[in-house]
């Protein structure tokens, strides 16, 4: 998940930013349709399921007409042409699933990598930046030694 950056972003990182937002949105969006997908993969499972129970509870008749025998066989034909196309429907929203899944892990993993170059850039100004300061106060209690020592010869 994307995490917000509070402030503006350094100068030198606005490109980079711009980036980070679209690729968040992206990130957002594919995980957005995977969920969708996942549920109407669990609608076209449980639709399987009630028909498979359906035709698994249909009564078989002990003694019925040859009418009786033709309604029933018909009946339990067009069960089973349901359940074909809910298993052909259940086989195409798992190919579907697994697509949304690659496109979000990859849209996340693109934004993941934008925001690790945003850190370590980030990190890198911040570790120069105490590089300097550090060279300052160097600098500062050199001149100071300097004076002291003058000062008492």
């Amino acid at each position: 998940m994307t995490r917000q950056r509070t402030g503006r972003p350094h100068p030198e990182d606005r490109g980079l930013a711009a980036v980070e937002r679209v690729r968040g949105v992206r990130e957002t969006d594919s995980r957005i349709g995977l969920q969708q997908v996942l549920a109407e993969r669990a609608t076209a499972v449980a639709g399987l399921a009630r028909l498979e129970a359906q035709l698994s509870a249909a009564p078989v008749p002990a003694a019925s007409s040859p009418a009786e025998l033709v309604a029933s066989r018909t009946a339990l034909l067009h069960v089973g042409t349901r359940i074909r196309e809910a298993r052909a429907d259940v086989a195409t929203a798992e190919v579907v699933a697994e697509e949304a899944r690659a496109r979000w892990a990859a849209d996340k993993a693109r934004l993941a990598a934008v925001e690790h170059l945003l850190d370590k850039r980030s990190g890198g100004r911040r570790t120069e930046a105490a590089r300097r300061a550090a060279r300052e106060a160097d600098d500062l209690a050199a001149q100071a030694w300097a004076r002291r020592e003058r000062g008492g010869h």
